[in-house]
């Protein structure tokens, strides 16, 4: 069994898109800038927010974050898109999710800038990555894709079982896996019998948020395993969907929860942000 570290791979990431920053900086006098909207108090949405602006710290981007009342109204949130559309020295604008049930959320991510969806969740952008043309691709997903890349795992042909059918993770992640030539299914809460589907597969993905949801009976010697989840137990310690003491045992590769894929999401924003920022050069103050 060996681990999938995202979190050194995140480091040597981190540190390319550094380099990149200082030569950016040197051609442009400037450099890549990152909005956040954030809306109400969510200490989980706060606490990830706090993560990605000490990641821009970093590697040298500006960033600003427009912490909104959870009361907040739709036109008080486009008013803030439109501007950031329209502010040359934004590259990439990032919607905190989940909004508040009063607020529109297809329209608000309808309304940012497919350039500066460094997110990957404009339709735009979604069409982009289904039709296997470069655009933005949502951050977790595209970590996972650069996590397998690095320890060289081959995903042509590979039966791939992705657990999750969101918009933010499972149908870009089972897009990715397809434009890469691997056989797909997509399970979800309504699929009858997971087991008789993850024993076939080559490659599980998970990330539904249920603790232990793939246990050592449900996987093949051998099998590839991507735990996506994020979980906190009862006693607060972080862990993931797969039961991973008892999984790991059959696992030719596997993800630490934390310590996988969860590094590889910020530093693809970060990257996400760079690739925006260098379309950009041209337009820039």
């Amino acid at each position: 069994m060996q681990l999938l570290d995202g979190k050194a791979l995140s480091t040597k990431i981190e540190i390319n898109v550094a380099n990149e920053v200082k030569e950016f900086k040197s051609k442009t006098s400037s450099v890549p800038g990152l909005a956040v909207i954030l809306v109400g108090q969510d200490p989980a949405s706060a606490a990830y927010v706090n993560m990605k602006k000490k990641a821009c710290d970093r590697v040298g981007f500006y960033s600003v974050t427009h912490e909104m009342p959870g009361d907040i109204s739709q036109d008080a949130i486009e008013n803030t898109i439109t501007m950031m559309n329209k502010n040359p020295n934004i590259d990439g604008i990032l919607i905190q999710l989940p909004l508040p049930e009063q607020i529109d959320t297809t329209k608000i991510l309808e309304l940012v800038d497919p350039g500066k969806d460094v997110d990957g969740f404009h339709p735009y952008n979604v069409g982009r990555l289904t039709t296997g043309l470069d655009g933005f691709v949502p951050c977790t997903p595209l970590g996972v894709m650069k996590l397998l890349s690095e320890y060289n795992i081959d995903l042509k042909g590979k039966n791939c079982v992705v657990i999750g059918a969101s918009n933010i993770v499972g149908k870009p992640m089972a897009a990715l896996l397809l434009n890469e030539h691997a056989t797909v299914e997509i399970c979800h809460i309504d699929t009858d019998d997971l087991k008789k589907h993850t024993l076939n597969a080559d490659i599980v993905l998970v990330g539904v948020g249920v603790i232990n949801l793939i246990t050592q009976d449900m996987v093949k010697d051998d099998v590839i395993i991507v735990d996506i989840g994020v979980n906190r137990t009862k006693e607060g310690k972080l862990v993931g969907d797969v039961d991973f003491e008892n999984v790991s045992k059959k696992s030719s590769y596997i993800t630490p929860s934390p310590g996988g894929v969860g590094p590889m999401t910020i530093a693809m924003l970060l990257s996400n942000t760079i690739k925006a920022a260098k379309a950009h050069a041209d337009e820039r103050v």
